[in-house]
């Protein structure tokens, strides 16, 4: 342990006094001005998130639009088929004879 105390002192991490050696700070190479967005920076970013939105909106309504024309148009084909079928039944009902005597016929003379 002694060693590595003896080593800091000799490296002059730190000094006789225990103090760090101040380090030299980096001057920016580059102005942060001229590297942050700015004024048209946030324009731009805004005009692109209220487009999504609004691009989100008609979506969405174009779905719910497409549903509902949906659900319509299977009620539409269901009420149809009840209807095929009242009318089927009903016909099926004229053209037999249930008893097989022929009396419901009026073509066939009765005895």
């Amino acid at each position: 342990m002694l060693h590595v105390i003896a080593a800091f002192v000799s490296t002059g991490i730190v000094g006789a006094a225990g103090s760090p050696t101040p380090t030299p700070t980096p001057t920016p190479a580059v102005n942060p001005d001229l590297v942050t967005p700015g004024v048209v920076g946030f324009l731009a970013t805004a005009f692109v998130a209220i487009a999504v939105i609004l691009l989100v909106w008609d979506m969405m309504r174009r779905i719910r639009r497409g549903r509902v024309r949906a659900d319509i148009r299977e009620e539409l084909d269901a009420e149809e088929q009840a209807e095929r079928a009242v009318e089927a039944t009903e016909t099926d009902d004229d053209e037999v004879d249930a008893g097989g005597d022929g009396a419901d016929d009026p073509k066939t003379p009765r005895a």
